[in-house]
């Protein structure tokens, strides 16, 4: 279950669209935001929940998106770390949850009611904007993920997978991730999973540890990506510049 926690003083939460609002917005929601943590496996949503809280992941606090199939199995859609939101970004009124929503890496949170976040919105033409800007960066990751499946091949998304993952813990080489965890991501058996995994140990480009992945070689497991993660980092940048992660850089 997700915990409240102490806030850091005098600074925004770690998360970089909430850094990206001016201040005089940042002042409408800051008195609704209450600092949380969570643990992996926590459940944020289920299909057909009233969404009324927005979460808003911190640091290297990870989200995923599963949509579960009629064979039972789940498959993630798209994961949301510090450069968003999940939970009622656009809406107004009575909206349900669709997909089941977890955490995958456990972190900081901060959240507030979507109650709270309408009526803010309402106040301030910019900070609507800002909202509906990442909403639509949050669709075209959903559009650029439909693509990738479609027509990339396993070991490229698996190299997407941890990357895009990797990012998300500030570049850091050890990236929490099982073999399970990575199979739900790509839609595959565990056992095809751990295939590819051997094929990335042969080449040396990664190691497994337990509960974890060591990536010995990142330039190397970039090479073997699809170009997904760029296309999205680039509308990113054109529409809510700054907003993604970039260990590089710092945010």
């Amino acid at each position: 279950m997700i915990s409240r926690q102490e806030d850091t003083a005098g600074e925004r939460p770690f998360n970089n669209l909430l850094r990206r609002l001016n201040d005089a917005d940042f002042a409408l929601i800051e008195p609704h935001l209450v600092p949380a943590d969570a643990a992996p496996n926590d459940l944020l949503y289920s299909p057909g929940d009233h969404v009324e809280t927005v979460h808003f992941p911190c640091g290297p606090s990870l989200v995923s998106y599963m949509v579960t199939n009629e064979d039972g199995r789940d498959v993630e859609t798209i994961l949301i770390g510090r450069e968003g939101a999940v939970g009622g970004i656009v809406s107004q009124g009575y909206l349900p949850a669709y997909t089941r929503i977890t955490v995958k890496f456990a972190g900081p949170f901060v959240r507030m009611p979507v109650s709270k976040l309408d009526a803010a919105k309402l106040k301030s033409r910019t900070l609507n904007n800002i909202f509906a800007r990442y909403a639509d960066c949050m669709l075209a990751q959903i559009f650029q993920s439909t693509a990738c499946n479609a027509i990339h091949s396993i070991e490229q998304r698996t190299a997407k997978w941890i990357v895009s993952a990797m990012e998300r813990t500030d570049g850091d080489e050890v990236v929490p991730l099982t073999h399970e965890q990575l199979a739900t991501l790509l839609g595959v058996g565990r056992s095809y999973t751990s295939r590819v995994i051997q094929t990335f140990k042969a080449e040396r480009t990664l190691e497994t540890r337990r509960g974890s992945i060591l990536v010995r070689n990142p330039d190397a497991l970039r090479n073997r990506s699809c170009q997904c993660n760029e296309a999205v980092k680039a509308h990113f940048e054109e529409v809510l510049r700054g907003v993604y992660p970039d260990p590089e850089k710092g945010n």
